[in-house]
């Protein structure tokens, strides 16, 4: 009796994997399409407020898809945004709301950590699947450059 219900339950549900209807999984990973789409929106925006950054989009591992930086950005402004992009992996949160918690007492210290705004962690479908930064203008414009690259990809920060 039992085997004949567990067959119930499992061959419909075999049938629709074989046949491609399969539930909806949650992306794991952030694609390249995403990075080159949410680095264009980013860059857009520097562009229209004349601010030239150095824009990372990391994998989960920190690991750069897509870095951009713009004629006029230093060269130290990469290894910001990347440290930002460390920190919002490692953190779990945007580099300005970990540096508010870290000064609350609320978060250790992430060794080399930034505690200044333009870096978000990216989640798709509830995962954390990479991050963004910029670096370059102040914490607030590096901010809002990121947060206009997240929307294009229909992210929230």
């Amino acid at each position: 009796m039992r085997n004949r219900t567990l067959a119930k339950i499992t061959l419909p549900l075999l049938g629709f994997v074989v046949l491609g209807f399969a539930p909806a999984v949650a992306q794991q990973s952030l694609t390249y399409e995403q990075a080159r789409t949410a680095m264009d929106a980013a860059e857009r925006d520097a562009r229209s407020n004349q601010w030239n950054l150095t824009i990372v989009i990391a994998d989960a591992q920190g690991v750069p898809i897509y870095v951009r930086r713009m004629d006029g950005a230093s060269s130290r402004t990469f290894d910001v945004a990347m440290r930002k992009v460390r920190t919002a992996l490692a953190a779990g949160m945007a580099t300005g709301d970990y540096g508010q918690a870290l000064a609350a007492g609320r978060v250790e210290e992430i060794p080399d950590g930034v505690t200044f705004e333009g870096g978000y962690p990216i989640r798709l479908g509830g995962n954390m699947v990479g991050a963004m930064s910029a670096s370059g203008a102040s914490g607030a414009q590096d901010a809002q450059v990121v947060r206009a690259g997240m929307a294009a990809i229909g992210v929230e920060p």
